[in-house]
């Protein structure tokens, strides 16, 4: 009967230690703390205001560094080791030891985010916070610490990788506006230096050239009435002269300009937004959470969406500085209607092709791979800026709208949208294409 007894209580602890181990494992690996690391890491880039293509190199280094300390952990992802352009070696977990690759895979996406941005002081609070949630899960320190320790590897694998991309190089590189009719030239109220002339030079996550996805060429300019440039030209002025509520609402929900400046007399000061790449990293925090995908899902459609949008502004800044078209605003004031301005204030950079298009085209179909094509959702990434939430039957549906915001928001021509978002879809569909993050 002792014997027995003492077999029982044997296998209530053992019991008892598996179901505590598996509690804090569960705990741990709660999406919510990737999810609430992008959302920090978005506050940071807003705070520093980054140019939109530099924000997306910060983006998809901090996805890819938490993707690859998943993937070291579970067998049905793989590294992108070999896939991406110039990217040969990460940091491996060692044998034998106990992790938590969810653990692993914040930190490190933390750790990316903090090297690449400057205001470290966003971050303490976040930290700490963020450190007591996971020791209150339960974790063993010992794993809790190797965990730390094997993202911040991952992490240094990560920095050594972009250290490649010619970033630091186009950093030195100077830009001359040229003064031919009809190309860019900085516009009010701030009158900006060209932002990111020599993206282009960036080394791409997937894409073989940064040209691989030329869009048509733009029409030459030419003010003639009846010409297609004079008639795309007045289709601005009319669209903004007849302006819906509507249409309002929607670019001021799209208008993600972090360059914004308002000037009040002799001052001048920047209102700071989220950039296009970071609406749509909210999209993916949103709809990831909407669909309760789990830590290994939520880090893949970051990954993918984010190399997508990486990608985009690589191909669309190559046609900016290419075609180096002027911007709507420039055209109306010289030769239509000197007093006319855009709804939203035009962003620093050549106009054809649309950004924002571009992007939007590219994240919706990365994002749509991942987590579904028809997701319909209620984004309300605005609302700190006043804003109210939107609701869309797919991320399709979201691209076009923001495509089409741009020329509700005066900035953009018809064109620029409507072939950037084709653009941007090529771009894509590229990716999904070339990288491979589940093993058959």
């Amino acid at each position: 009967m002792k014997r027995l007894f003492l077999f029982v209580l044997l296998a209530t602890a053992i019991f008892s230690c598996k179901k505590s181990n598996e509690n804090w494992q569960q705990a741990a690996a709660n999406p919510e703390f990737l999810r609430r690391t992008q959302s920090q890491l978005t506050e940071s880039i807003i705070h520093d205001i980054f140019a939109p293509p530099v924000s997306s190199r910060i983006y998809m280094y901090s996805a890819l560094a938490a993707y690859e300390a998943l993937a070291a952990g579970n067998t049905n992802y793989q590294s992108m080791v070999g896939q991406l352009k110039g990217f040969k070696k990460v940091a491996k977990p060692e044998a034998g030891k106990e992790y938590s690759y969810p653990v692993a895979a914040v930190r490190a996406y933390l750790t990316i985010g903090k090297n690449l941005t400057f205001a470290q002081e966003i971050y303490v609070d976040f930290e700490k916070k963020l450190e007591e949630d996971y020791k209150a899960t339960g974790i063993p320190s010992e794993v809790y610490e190797r965990s730390i320790a094997f993202g911040d590897s991952i992490a240094a694998s990560i920095m050594n990788y972009s250290k490649g991309d010619n970033y630091k190089q186009t950093r030195g590189f100077r830009y001359t506006v040229t003064q031919k009719k009809g190309t860019w030239v900085p516009t009010p109220p701030a009158y900006i230096d060209a932002a990111e002339p020599y993206w282009s030079k960036i080394r791409p996550a997937t894409l073989d050239t940064s040209s691989q996805f030329m869009p048509p060429r733009p029409y030459e300019y030419d003010m003639t009435k009846g010409s297609k440039y004079y008639d795309m030209v007045m289709d601005v002025y009319n669209t903004i002269n007849n302006l819906t509520e509507e249409q309002r609402n929607i670019a001021n929900f799209w208008d993600c300009n972090p360059f914004k400046m308002n000037i009040t007399g002799h001052a001048m000061f920047a209102t700071k937004k989220v950039s296009p790449g970071g609406h749509w990293m909210a999209i993916v925090t949103q709809t990831s959470r909407q669909l309760k995908a789990d830590i290994y899902q939520t880090s893949e459609a970051y990954l993918l969406t984010s190399m997508a949008i990486f990608d985009g502004f690589i191909s669309c800044w190559d046609e900016k500085y290419r075609s180096i078209k002027v911007r709507p605003e420039t055209v109306i004031n010289e030769l239509v209607d000197k007093n006319w301005q855009p709804v939203l204030q035009t962003p620093p950079f050549p106009e054809y092709t649309s950004g924002h298009s571009v992007i939007s085209g590219a994240a919706s179909v990365a994002l749509s791979s991942v987590l579904g094509d028809n997701v319909a959702f209620a984004d309300s990434s605005e609302m700190q800026y006043g804003l109210p939430v939107r609701n869309f039957k797919s991320y399709k549906d979201a691209a076009e709208e923001a495509s089409i915001s741009r020329l509700y928001g005066g900035i953009h021509f018809r064109p620029a949208l409507d072939l950037g978002l084709e653009q941007g879809r090529k771009v894509g569909g590229w990716v999904i294409t070339k990288v491979k993050t589940r093993k058959k």
